[in-house]
Parts: C-alpha cells; structure tokens; sequence
C-alpha cells in the first residue's frame, strides 16, 4: 500500500519525526481493544469527519485487507454524517477509488 504524497513528503524530509510518528501510532495500535478491521473502519470515520482525505486510500485499503466490505467502508464514510455533516461525503471518491482498485 502506497501512502499519500504528503506523508511520503514528510517520511522523506522530516525522517526523526516520522519514526516518532510510528512509533505513537504503533503504540496507540498496540495499546487497542479493537480488532484490525475494526480499528481501521473507526479510523476511517474519523478522517472523513475530520476532512483528512489524504489518508483514506491507506486505510480502505488496509480495511479491506483485513476483511472488509466495499459497504462497511461506505458505512465507515458515512458514520460521521449527523455529528460531522455533509463533510464527511467529501471523502467518498477516495474511499470507493480505493477500494475499487482505482487509486493504487
């Protein structure tokens, strides 16, 4: 799985604090109750929430290596819709991209 421009930017330029990165996100991985599809569905929910479409791509992409449905992706997308609003649609095309093997 590629990553988005922007980290690939960062991982490149900024290498100490990239492995610091990894390393927090290892532990915070670590450190879950969640199961990795799970995990990755929540975490897609949030990018969509937040607008972060960058890193959608990864995860669906990571969700769907770990069992799941192009419809529990969407439903991942769309999770935040009544807390978040209309945002979180903005993250469709990279979701269905992704996970239709458009966007590899």
């Amino acid at each position: 799985m590629s990553v988005s421009k922007a980290f690939a930017l960062f991982m490149q330029e900024a290498p100490a604090h990239a492995k610091a990165w990894a390393q927090a996100a290892e532990a915070l991985d670590i450190a879950s109750a969640l199961d990795k599809k799970t995990e990755e569905l929540a975490y897609i929910a949030v990018l969509a929430a937040t607008g972060n479409t960058s890193g959608i791509p990864f995860h669906v992409l990571s969700a769907k290596s770990h069992g799941a449905s192009r419809q529990e992706v969407l439903s991942a997308v769309l999770l935040g819709l009544p807390a978040a609003g209309a945002v979180v649609i903005g993250a469709l095309p990279a979701a269905v991209e992704a996970y239709d093997g458009q966007n590899q």
